[in-house]
């Protein structure tokens, strides 16, 4: 087993039910040249719940995904580093976000390059396996492992669910390009202040969350009818 296949098995085992590498020699604001794109996905029950609307089940399992990738991708950037490597693991306590909402290098920009999906019109990764419907992290490496292919462009074609049942009204229908700007396919304040005023009204919490769009995603409905079947 070479290095790639080992490290790729590695995180597999370590939790991780998506795993991709890819070049971003040429991302801005990438420390290194191969960023490592690692995902979640999300349990069914979950995502059927969201068709109504956010519930204190999915807030408390957003927090706690985020705390298996964390511990996964630190997981990785130590199985590196003691190979004598760089890595540096995006951790949530690591990654910042400004005051647009974004971060400097964005686990969704490092997915597309490591071949995990695309960005679809809610604004979010779309997989072929999960949909919409997981959680990604990502760690940064100057370790030699081999590349998955790139996506550069959109998959969603004339699909515009999301954008039809977005309760913000905030999604442009834009088919996704890499290196689009984010304003192009999203109004990022609308979609803010509409999360706040779901939370708020169905949980009492004052946080950003809602979901509708990755829920209803043709990728992640097919994802619900293959574990059904």
């Amino acid at each position: 087993m070479n290095l790639t296949e080992e490290f790729k098995q590695f995180l597999y085992n370590e939790g991780a039910n998506l795993v991709g590498i890819g070049n971003i020699t040429d991302v801005k604001n990438a420390r290194y040249p191969i960023g490592v794109s690692i995902a979640l996905a999300l349990p069914t029950k979950i995502i059927r719940d969201l068709f109504t609307a956010p519930t204190m089940e999915y807030y408390h399992m957003y927090h706690d995904y985020n705390q298996k990738l964390n511990t996964i991708a630190s997981s990785g950037e130590r199985f590196l580093q003691n190979l004598g490597y760089r890595a540096w693991a995006q951790t949530t306590e690591r990654v910042k976000i400004n005051e647009q909402f974004c971060s400097e290098l964005p686990h969704k920009t490092i997915a597309t390059y490591a071949g995990l999906g695309w960005i679809g019109k809610n604004n979010l990764l779309v997989t072929q396996q999960f949909g919409s419907a997981i959680r990604i992290s990502s760690l940064l490496t100057d370790a030699p492992l081999k590349c998955d292919d790139a996506f550069l462009h959109s998959n969603c074609q004339t699909c515009d669910v999301c954008v039809q049942q977005c309760p913000a009204k905030a999604l442009k229908g834009s088919l996704w390009e890499a290196g689009m700007p984010r304003e192009k396919i999203v109004d990022v304040e609308s979609c803010y202040r509409k999360q706040l005023e779901i939370m708020v009204h169905e949980t009492g919490i004052e946080t950003d969350l809602c979901g509708k769009c990755f829920a209803v995603c043709i990728y992640t409905q097919k994802y619900l009818e293959r574990t059904e079947s």
